[in-house]
């Protein structure tokens, strides 16, 4: 069934094209003149518009003038009783699909819509794929083929645990630290799921105001806020038939989590903006390093919300719980790493592992990931040694957090963002010196850009604010 808005001045043939329309099963909007079909399209949309030429206070083709304006993919149709080739020329001119003529019969008719419904499906295809692939490519997902290393306990659990979670459709709340792989385990549930063929959408939501994260989830109409120049479909939208994956879940304000219940419970989206309602068939994975049930008790996130989301609860073991895959998990980094920063690298020695072993890394698998990277970068021989690590995993500071407690953190007890910031400096100051303060070879070290190179450099205080990188950068 599609959206059909009809246009025309004459009762008979508005209602003669409305009923046959209907007959086919379609939703038809009719209006007697070209100002109320002109407020219908932009307040309701439509997948096709049929508009008579000849009418009065607005004709057909100003009919396409302003809805091609308010949406340049609009299909529109004209037909009128005074077929002319200039008429015909000018219609098509300002972007209407097809021009024909009165009288005509009802399978005409309908045959001429069928054809304009295809044009508009394509239309939509593309729109979708083309926002697809602005979402991937701005946001920060894990490579396709990426599984979960290691061979402890807790590992083998999380395993079986995705395995059954993935054949069900219910939805599964990730609970985890910062940097424990939410989104990699939200990728597997996806991948071993039947949805495995349709998409996987990632939303980080507490990067984006809440103004800005109701617009990514649901979309919004041309000009339902300032900046809106056209129709945006939403994540929902973009995840139908697959699954969209909510990150940092607890972070959404109560007016999202009210929008958010209510798309769970109807599996129907209401675009910012927008009066219609769009059903979508999307799994949801939502993940959050905080305490939800806390969050909960505190007034801070709705009951109903929580129960929905928590139908499957699956919890990722931070690293210092499972020990015993530090090794292999830099091992694999070193895989993963090597042949994109120090290609004659080949492995990691023992007494590289050991030390490794002997740290607790509060910042988790993503400070182990950091810390190999940055160790390949200064790497000399052809395996990574004990030598070639970070500072603050040198023998003595690693032993020393070790021996701090549960949850250890070097040098004080320290925010992570402050602990992971330093390892950056770190890293970076290394590079620049080893480069000779050369920034073109320093980005190139660290495998980054030029002009990201000079923002990090600026934010550490290594060269003066509002110094400018080359124009080849």
């Amino acid at each position: 069934m599609a959206r059909i808005l009809v246009i025309d001045d004459n009762d008979t043939m508005r209602e003669g094209m409305a009923v046959t329309l209907k007959k086919s099963g379609h939703d038809v909007l009719a209006f007697r003149s070209g100002v109320e079909g002109v407020a219908a399209y932009q307040s309701k949309g439509a997948d096709v518009v049929v508009t008579d030429l000849k009418m009065e206070l607005m004709d057909g083709i100003e009919v396409v003038k302003r809805i091609r304006a308010h949406d340049g993919g609009a299909v529109v149709l004209v037909v009128t009783a005074f077929g002319t080739i200039e008429t015909a020329v000018e219609a098509m001119r300002q972007g209407a699909f097809h021009f024909f003529t009165k009288p005509f019969k009802p399978e005409e008719l309908r045959a001429h819509v069928d054809s304009a419904l295809e044009l508009a499906r394509a239309r939509a295809r593309v729109n979708r794929l083309e926002a697809h692939h602005e979402v991937l490519a701005t946001d920060t997902v894990r490579e396709r083929g990426n599984a979960l290393v290691g061979d402890s306990e807790p590992m083998k659990r999380l395993h079986e645990q995705v395995r059954r979670a993935a054949a069900s459709e219910a939805t599964v709340l990730i609970h985890g630290e910062s940097g424990t792989g939410k989104e990699l385990v939200a990728r597997m549930l996806h991948e071993q799921s039947p949805r495995k063929s349709g998409p996987f959408v990632v939303t980080h939501c507490a990067a984006l105001a809440e103004t800005l994260l109701e617009s990514e989830l649901f979309g919004h109409e041309r000009g339902s806020f300032t900046g809106a120049v056209k129709r945006k479909l939403g994540r929902f939208e973009l995840a139908d038939g697959g699954t969209l994956f909510l990150d940092e879940i607890g972070e959404i304000s109560p007016a999202v989590q009210t929008k958010l219940l209510r798309v769970l419970q109807q599996k129907e989206i209401q675009r910012v903006g927008g009066e219609d309602t769009v059903k979508v068939d999307v799994r949801v994975v939502s993940a959050t390093h905080r305490d939800l049930k806390a969050l909960v008790e505190a007034k801070q996130f709705r009951e109903d919300l929580y129960y929905r989301l928590h139908i499957v609860p699956l919890t990722l073991p931070p690293l210092r719980e499972r020990p015993e895959d530090i090794a292999q998990l830099a091992r694999h980094f070193v895989a993963k790493h090597a042949p994109r920063i120090n290609p004659k690298v080949g492995r990691l020695s023992d007494d590289g592992a050991s030390a490794l072993a002997r740290y607790a890394w509060p910042g988790n698998v993503r400070e182990l990931e950091n810390a190999i990277e940055q160790a390949l970068v200064f790497c000399e021989g052809n395996e990574l040694t004990e030598k070639d690590l970070p500072a603050f995993l040198q023998s003595s500071a690693a032993l020393a957090s070790r021996t701090q407690g549960a949850l250890p953190i070097p040098h004080g007890d320290r925010p992570l963002n402050d602990i992971l910031e330093d390892l950056e400096r770190q890293l970076i100051e290394r590079a620049y010196e080893k480069a000779k303060k050369v920034k073109t070879e320093t980005a190139r070290l660290l495998g980054i850009k030029t002009s990201a190179l000079y923002y990090k450099l600026e934010k550490y205080g290594f060269i003066q604010k509002g110094e400018k990188p080359p124009d080849d950068a």
